[in-house]
């Protein structure tokens, strides 16, 4: 059931970026596919900046730390991702519109997540 629920998170971070993309000028993601690559990268990238940084710098952080990060790591993800493609302007545009659905819509990082499975 845990497979399961990783897979949920990132169809739902997909739809969030897609939304996203709609939403924030200079901020595009060619379609779903795009979009789910995205959010893998997204999180992959996070993971190892929470792995060596730890919490108080990562994307999931709080703070400006974690949001100016959030946007780091939206920004090189476009060049990981094809299809994908953001201005420093639209990165933190983006990064702002994540946070705040986040706040709706709360996700444990996979950091996090891969802590409490080793418990």
């Amino acid at each position: 059931m845990r497979f399961l629920g990783h897979v949920v998170r990132f169809i739902v971070a997909a739809i969030v970026l897609m939304i996203v993309g709609f939403i924030v000028p200079q901020f595009t993601v060619g379609g779903f596919w795009s979009a789910l690559f995205l959010a893998l990268v997204i999180a992959a990238i996070g993971w190892i900046i929470e792995g060596i940084f730890g919490k108080r710098i990562t994307p999931f952080g709080r703070g400006i730390v974690g949001f100016l990060a959030s946007a780091a790591v939206i920004w090189i993800a476009q060049f990981i991702v094809g299809d994908v493609t953001v201005t420093w302007l639209g990165a933190i545009l983006a990064a702002l519109v994540i946070g705040i659905i986040d706040l709706f819509i709360p996700v444990s990082t996979p950091y996090d997540a891969g802590r409490r499975e080793r418990a």
